[in-house]
């Protein structure tokens, strides 16, 4: 019976997942682009270690987290083949604990300043691990409480990343959008306009530069627009839950 039921505790995760995951490959083939060229990152914030193996038990292994504390307790009780992302503002004083703490961290989606960048190329250094997978993160939607770079910037960021931090890899842009978490079309053809003067700037192939835009609300759109990498989490676990409105970065 115990059996039974674990395995009944499985489904919703796993079906929620099969739905996104053909929904997503629907859209890249709208978009001219074979299913398997968009990347869906399992968003974990606030869930249970226990949801995301259940996940993980389906045989998916792309997952993300946006709260450092909340990632460094969670990724060490989960397989080490997993292939973490941490998404979003990421303050200077944690790069080291992060990056020391989740050894297959896959890559850090975003950074915002070369500040950050800077902290990041010289953890991995010290710690001794393999160069890190990085985007940019633009802020498309201008509002002053999102981080990221200014658009007009972006190109100067992504420079730095490149050709000053040789311990990480520059892997594409990404942006989170409004402030409500959802995004327009325009947010994210901003991120396609960018993407375009990196490529010419730095002579990137545009079919090797990753764009990590849409999330739950919006990521069928954003991939029919060009994303690779779409973000979804309550489409998978459930709504978010907060005990601690404070808890932050």
């Amino acid at each position: 019976m115990a059996a039974a039921a674990a395995e009944g505790a499985v489904a919703p995760v796993a079906a929620a997942m099969r739905s996104v995951l053909a929904r997503a490959g629907r859209a890249a083939e709208r978009s001219g682009r074979a299913a398997e060229a968009v990347r869906v990152v399992a968003i974990g914030k606030t869930k249970p270690v226990s949801l995301l193996r259940q996940l993980y038990d389906a045989g998916h292994r792309s997952f993300g987290e946006n709260y450092v504390q909340e990632f460094v307790t969670k990724a060490p009780q989960l397989p080490e083949d997993i292939r973490w992302h941490f998404v979003g503002h990421l303050q200077s004083n944690k790069v080291k604990s992060l990056v020391a703490a989740v050894p297959n961290l896959d890559m850090v989606e975003g950074v915002g300043n070369e500040k950050i960048a800077n902290h990041l190329d010289r953890a991995v250094v010290s710690l001794g691990r393999e160069p890190l997978k990085v985007m940019v993160q633009v802020n498309t939607s201008g509002e002053e409480s999102k981080s990221g770079i200014d658009p007009s910037r972006c190109v100067e960021l992504a420079k730095h990343v490149k050709l000053a931090c040789p311990n990480l890899i520059f892997s594409g842009l990404m942006t989170i959008g409004m402030k409500d978490y959802s995004s327009t079309p325009e947010n994210f053809k901003t991120l396609v306009k960018c993407k375009l003067e990196v490529c010419k700037a730095l002579g990137i192939p545009t079919e090797q530069f990753e764009l990590s835009m849409g999330m739950s609300g919006d990521f069928e759109q954003a991939i029919e627009l060009g994303s690779t990498s779409v973000r979804v989490g309550s489409t998978i676990f459930g709504p978010r839950e907060y005990p601690n409105q404070k808890q932050n970065q």
